[in-house]
């Protein structure tokens, strides 16, 4: 006799668990006060600040241009005399910079140390568009363009104007620049790198039309003022500028 067949069945069962309820404190997050900003001084910079950088110093060597930044040499004296009451103020003028190696005491030992001067050349007209390339080693100077030696004289735009249009700045300051790179010397020959060691700043001849000019001109020769972090130099100021300039009129 068969038995009867009994099917099985999955009981599902729920069980039913209770959530807990979300409680409210009724409390506000109160957020701590900002710490007040500290403020920032920055020091303003000066119109002229970097005047005396903008004149190339002619016939330092390209190896030595980097040690003028050995000392924060401080030209206050120059953008002074640029200055409303300056004596130098709404003259119009060519400058170009150099360099005077002396020893000097450097924290208690002696250094030969590169100082940086400035010549100002008041004048209504260029003192040349020439430069001499001339040394010991030469048996004759060479009296070339400016522009062979990548120079030229170029307008000076002080910080303050420097924002807005150049073509409506008339501007008194003439610099005399020097566009070669540092970065492409390497692939010039070595003769020509030596040139610009050898350049000195060259004085227009004399003709009817310069003749006029050169009986007002005057130069002036800067040299850094003295500070706390520059050696002394007061005893090593002289007024001979060079072979072609003669002496400076004025030498602050």
């Amino acid at each position: 006799m068969r038995r009867p067949s009994m099917k099985k069945t999955k009981a599902s069962t729920t069980s039913a668990a209770a959530s807990p309820s979300k409680c409210s404190t009724g409390a506000k997050r109160v957020k701590a006060p900002a710490a007040p900003k500290e403020t920032m001084y920055f020091e303003e910079k000066r119109s002229l600040e970097d005047l005396w950088q903008a004149a190339f110093p002619v016939g330092t060597e390209w190896d030595n241009m980097d040690r003028l930044r050995e000392f924060n040499w401080n030209f206050t004296n120059l953008e002074s005399a640029f200055e409303e009451g300056g004596e130098l103020h709404g003259k119009k003028v060519y400058m170009f910079g150099s360099t005077e190696p002396q020893l000097l005491e450097v924290n208690g030992k002696l250094k030969v140390t590169l100082i940086p001067i400035v010549v100002v050349v008041v004048s209504p007209i260029p003192p040349s568009d020439k430069i001499s390339i001339t040394s010991v080693q030469r048996a004759a100077e060479e009296i070339i363009p400016m522009k062979a030696m990548k120079m030229a004289w170029i307008p000076y735009i002080p910080l303050e104007d420097r924002d807005k249009e150049v073509v409506r700045l008339k501007t008194q300051i003439y610099t005399m620049g020097c566009t070669q790179r540092r970065s492409a010397l390497k692939h010039l020959k070595n003769e020509r790198v030596k040139q610009y060691d050898y350049c000195l700043p060259y004085f227009q001849p004399l003709n009817p039309e310069t003749r006029a000019a050169f009986e007002n001109m005057r130069f002036y020769k800067f040299y850094p003022v003295q500070t706390p972090d520059t050696p002394d130099i007061s005893k090593w100021k002289v007024a001979y500028i060079n072979r072609y300039y003669g002496k400076a009129h004025v030498v602050v």
